[in-house]
This record gives C-alpha cells, structure tokens and sequence, in this order.
C-alpha cells in the first residue's frame, strides 16, 4: 500500500475518535459528574507488558477532544519498545476529562500497540531471508487505516487498503473470467495503474499465471515443498506471496522458501491487547 494514505491519517484519527467517543460518551460521562467540576489530576500510563507502542495520535486526539487543557509528555512514541513497568507517558488537567477519555484511549492504545507488536514478532523471525511481512483486508470494520498502521510501525509492509487500490484475482473471479489469462486481460482493461495479483493453488495455475504475464502472484495454502517448487519454477519472473493458515510457528520455514512476500490475517485479526493502564493522583 501507498504511503499516500497515510499522508492525511490525522483526519482518519479524528473520525475514528469521534465514532469511539459518540459510542462510550454519547453527550455525558455520568459518573465523572461525581467528580468536582473544578478538579484537576494527573496520572501515568504505564506499560505492564513488553511491546512495540502504537496509538500515540489517537490518544492525545482522544483527551483534546475532550478538554483542551489536558496535557500529556510521552516518554515513547509509536514505534519504541517498551518493558513492563515503563512510564509510557505523564499527563494532567481537568479530572473529568482525563476519567471520562481513559477507557477510549487505552482501548486504542492498547489495541494499536498489540498489533505493532505482532508484526515485529514476525518481521523479527524472518529478517534473515528476503520475505516481507504484509498484513491482509481482516480487521475490525471501521478501523482498516489505523490497524494497517500499526502494522507499519511494526515493521511490516500493507497490502491494498481495499477493493479499491488493487486487484486479486481469485478462484471466483478466474472461473466466472473463463481462465486466469482472461481474468488477467479483464484486470489490465479495468486499471493498469495498479498493482494486479493473481491466486493460484497449484504449480499448473502458477506455470499459466507466469505465461500470461502476471507480475505478482499469490500462493494459496501450499506447504514448504510447494512453496520451493512454486520459487524455482517461477525463476524471479514474478513477486511469489505466500498466504493461507501462516503462524509464527511456521513462518520461518515458509520465508526460507524463497517467497518474495507473506501475508498474514492474524497480525490484525487475532490479537491479545497490550496490558497498558492509567493510575491517577487525585
């Protein structure tokens, strides 16, 4: 994916805040009513987990859409590693502010960080070969571009946002085509600027994809010695991205192949939140 999505994430940032605030806030935080309205606090988020941080924006975002006045000095920024037990970041202001946003922020926080620390997990496990780490189109509707983020400030590499910036011809689209060469023609009449991939499960569809002139390949659910075969066949004549069932237990041995790429739908879909939490002084 193009860093041109990412050139205006301020405004993706302000739309997803808003939504998370309109969902938890809806007008009034009854319960931060109990506190003076004239109280003020402060606190630290502190990390209770090892990880790669993630979500900085959304959460200064979260508290000034809140309060203006609240103010936060972090000592990580998105991308740091950080240890159990770290001071991520200080902050202080209006006390109702600050309790009415710690959930929303620490849900972003915490969800961001999650992923960004998956995905260097992963990119960590292969730096030795030339595979790349991409993310996929599983995630949480209403939360691609902050999810791909994260999967960039872990080291990782974003596939198309969505339906619109890149095609993948799968298995319905070959067959409902007549063959992968006319599905490859089809694609090429609707938008040559950008990129075109064809799915293949086999080395017979593989050896047609190369033959028709396909320049990046998606291998569906091969094993290790498919995989081997599929990069000494293809012979550098097209990008080879493996997919389907990938762990961290399997990921080494499938980039050892040879494979150009990786695509892998648990950094974004099956995720354990960093444990990150905010303790205020009153």
């Amino acid at each position: 994916m193009h860093d041109d999505h990412f050139r205006n994430i301020q405004i993706a940032i302000d739309e997803t805040v808003e939504r998370a605030l309109e969902e938890d806030v809806n007008g009034h935080d009854l319960t931060a009513e109990l506190v003076p309205k004239e109280s003020s606090c402060s606190g630290s988020i502190v990390s209770k987990s090892s990880g790669v941080l993630c979500g900085v924006d959304w959460v200064e975002t979260t508290f000034k859409k809140l309060d203006s006045r609240i103010t936060i000095n972090w000592f990580h920024q998105d991308g740091d590693l950080v240890q159990s037990g770290d001071t991520v970041c200080n902050l202080g202001g209006p006390s109702r502010g600050i309790l009415t946003g710690e959930r929303t922020a620490l849900n972003f926080l915490q969800t961001l960080s999650a992923i960004a620390t998956k995905t260097r997990s992963y990119v960590d496990a292969v730096q030795h070969t030339r595979a790349q780490i991409l993310d996929t189109r599983k995630t949480i509707p209403g939360l691609r571009l902050p999810f791909k983020y994260a999967v960039k400030i872990g080291g990782g590499t974003n596939h198309r946002m969505g339906l619109y910036d890149g095609i993948l011809i799968k298995e319905n689209h070959i067959a409902a085509a007549g063959g992968i060469s006319q599905a490859l023609t089809a694609a090429k009449m609707v938008d040559q600027d950008v990129p075109i991939q064809v799915e293949v499960e086999n080395l017979p569809q593989l050896k047609e994809a190369i033959e028709a002139g396909c320049k990046l390949i998606l291998l569906d659910n091969m094993d290790t010695e498919q995989l081997t075969q599929a990069v000494n066949l293809t012979n550098n004549r097209a990008q080879l991205e493996a997919s389907g069932g990938i762990t961290m237990e399997s990921v080494v041995a499938v980039a050892e192949t040879g494979v150009d790429r990786i695509s892998i739908g648990s950094l974004t879909k099956d995720i354990d939140a960093m444990d990150l939490s905010l303790r205020l002084k009153m």
